[in-house]
């Protein structure tokens, strides 16, 4: 049995929001995520692109690790962030 082990790598310039409810924003962090994809899925690793944006990001995760990772057209997909280091650097997994 032939087992495809292609992997694509996509780096992106992207924003993590943090939603209070429906209708307020009420934080966004700037971030470099590079996505590694197959034909099994999807991981996510990537660090905050702004350092004064760290502590106020780490106290989100605190209170809800779900974000919407927003991208540069629009496009978002919710996410929980983890594994988030002192250095800004942090893993996603889909939310579901």
């Amino acid at each position: 049995m032939h087992h495809d082990k292609t992997v694509i790598r996509i780096e992106a310039h992207c924003w993590l929001d943090w939603w209070a409810n429906q209708v307020t924003l009420f934080a966004s962090a700037e971030a470099a995520v590079t996505f590694a994809i197959s034909a099994t899925g999807w991981t996510a690793t990537g660090r905050l692109t702004n350092d004064e944006d760290r502590e106020g990001f780490a106290f989100l995760c605190d209170l809800d690790a779900v974000f919407s990772l927003r991208f540069d057209d629009d496009t978002t997909i919710t996410v929980n962030v983890e594994s988030l280091t002192n250095h800004g650097q942090f893993t996603l997994t889909e939310y579901t």
